[in-house]
């Protein structure tokens, strides 16, 4: 049973963004699937965490890299926003949650996310 139920949606993401950022180093070690575009682009990942799996995308631009700069124009935002929730949202949350990359705007199925975890798939290749 899922014990973050009875949590609105702006608590069970600040509940999972502080799992993931309790990883700290650990992060990467702790990824359960990642999604990329046809261009292998990082569009999001699930990670293991202590509330669970904690889905993360960024939206807007970003680099894709430690050593990678952000492609904007000038004047333009420098920083992604940070889309974190959990990947069981319970039964009242939306199946769908947003992820973007280089090549547009993605919309994720967390169903289909949790299928990939379950099959031990550690990444997923959208089309």
């Amino acid at each position: 049973m899922n014990r973050h139920i009875d949590l609105s949606p702006t608590e069970r993401q600040d509940v999972a963004r502080q799992a993931l950022d309790d990883l700290g180093k650990e992060r990467d070690d702790r990824a359960l699937v990642r999604v990329r575009c046809g261009r292998s682009h990082h569009v999001a990942a699930v990670f293991d965490t202590a509330a669970g799996p904690v889905f993360e995308s960024l939206l807007g631009p970003h680099a894709h890299g430690d050593r990678d700069f952000v492609d904007t124009g000038h004047h333009g935002s420098l920083h992604a926003t940070r889309y974190v929730d959990l990947l069981d949202g319970g039964h009242l949350a939306e199946d769908l949650v947003p992820a973007r990359c280089e090549c547009g705007i993605h919309e994720l199925s967390r169903a289909e996310l949790q299928r990939a975890i379950d099959a031990h798939q550690h990444t997923i290749q959208l089309s």
